[in-house]
């Protein structure tokens, strides 16, 4: 078994008041090694910003700082990274999303979007909760759930997760930056 303990821990990407701060489960090594989130060739993350609207191009997981200027940000409930989530704890979900709660008061972002609703509900006690909004509020933000982009996620292939990005980007109010989507009913923001 591989010692996570010895990756570096991945920096946020995160600041005051974002539209929308996507929440993943934790680091994988790939991206705690790159110093970049969402570093895995397989992930779908960077392609499904892009397809959905949040993005006007494909960045690329160098590039993700430059979210900030987008009001999007990315962090993590368990900051400890691993070479799958199914390595963690529950009790490293449950701090985590203590500390994710912390976290977020004093960021006060709009709309926090976890990446699946494994770690959601673990973090949470959110037994029943699935993808789309949540009646929840967590330090302030108002909760939705995506389905998590990795790539071994079958049950979403990319243009479904685009689908669902899109959802949560047209009720937080966002453009469509992408210029994909057209006049359809995800091409034009909520606002």
């Amino acid at each position: 078994m591989i010692n996570s303990d010895t990756y570096p821990t991945l920096a946020d990407v995160v600041a005051e008041r974002l539209d929308v701060v996507f929440v993943g489960i934790n680091p994988g090594l790939a991206s705690a090694v790159r110093g970049h989130s969402f570093s895995t060739p397989g992930n779908r993350m960077w392609p499904a910003l892009h397809r959905s609207g949040f993005t006007p191009y494909r960045f690329r997981p160098e590039q993700e700082r430059d979210l900030l200027g987008l009001g999007l940000g990315i962090t993590s409930i368990v900051r400890r990274p691993t070479a799958r989530a199914a390595e963690l704890t529950p009790d490293e979900y449950l701090q985590g999303g203590e500390d994710l709660v912390r976290r977020m008061e004093a960021l006060r972002p709009t709309w926090l979007a976890f990446l699946g609703v494994t770690g959601y509900r673990a973090a949470f006690g959110a037994v029943g909760a699935g993808v789309g909004a949540q009646s929840a509020s967590i330090g302030g933000a108002r909760v939705w759930v995506l389905p998590n982009p990795s790539g071994l996620n079958a049950h979403y292939p990319p243009a479904a997760l685009a689908v669902e990005f899109a959802r949560l980007r047209v009720a937080a109010g966002l453009p469509d930056r992408s210029g994909l989507l057209g006049d359809g009913p995800f091409g034009q923001s909520a606002g």
